[in-house]
C-alpha cells in the first residue's frame, strides 16, 4: 500500500465514498452530497500542498485499487502542529486500512513535516474511529461540545493527540 498525492484520477472513486452513509454521518462532507463539492475539495488540497497549509493523499493498494484517503486538513507550520483525518472506501473496510493510513500520516507528519503535535478530531459517536486513534498511539484529551453543525444536529468532537515521542514502536514507523 502507498499514499500518493490526491489528483483528478481519484475523483471517481471519491464520488462513491462521498455518498457512503458512514462518511456522510461522521465527516464534514456535505449531506446530501453536492455535485460540485469534490472538484473544489480536491482543488483546496492541491493549493494547500503548494502553500503548505494542508495535504491530501489517496491510499492505493498493491494492485492499484483505491482504498481511501489520508488528510492533513490543517497544517500550522509556525506552531509545528497539524490535524489529520482519513476516509476508507466501503469495500476496503475491516482490513486494517484505517490504522495503516493513520500510522502513515502520523509518520509523515513527524518525519517529513517536522510536526511536534498531531491531532485527530473524531465525532464522539464514531467508536471505530476512536479505536483506530488509540491503536495508533493517540491519547484522548477531551471532548469539544457542540463544535460542528451537520444538517440540523450539533456534533460533539473527541480530541485525540500524539507527540513525536509517543506511541508503540510499530506506530513510530
Amino acid at each position: 500500500m502507498q499514499l500518493v498525492p490526491l489528483s483528478h484520477e481519484h475523483l471517481g472513486p471519491m464520488a462513491e465514498v462521498a455518498e457512503d452513509p458512514a462518511v456522510l454521518r461522521f465527516t464534514r462532507f456535505p449531506d446530501p452530497p453536492e455535485h460540485d463539492f469534490l472538484p473544489g475539495w480536491l482543488a483546496r488540497y492541491q493549493r494547500g500542498r503548494a502553500d503548505g497549509t494542508c495535504a491530501g493523499f489517496a491510499a492505493i493498494g498493491d494492485a492499484g485499487e483505491f482504498l481511501g484517503v489520508g488528510l492533513a486538513p490543517q497544517i500550522d507550520r509556525a506552531a509545528r502542529e497539524l490535524e489529520l483525518g482519513y476516509l476508507v472506501a466501503p469495500a476496503a473496510r475491516g482490513r486494517g486500512i484505517a490504522t495503516w493510513i493513520v500510522r502513515e500520516l502520523t509518520r509523515w507528519a513527524f518525519e517529513e513535516v517536522g510536526a511536534l503535535r498531531a491531532t485527530l478530531l473524531i465525532d464522539v459517536d464514531n467508536i471505530p474511529s476512536q479505536r483506530v486513534a488509540e491503536r495508533c498511539g493517540y491519547t484522548r484529551e477531551g471532548v469539544l461540545r457542540s463544535t460542528y453543525l451537520k444538517g440540523d444536529r450539533r456534533i460533539d468532537t473527541a480530541v485525540y493527540a500524539r507527540l513525536p515521542n509517543e506511541g508503540s514502536p510499530e506506530d513510530a514507523g
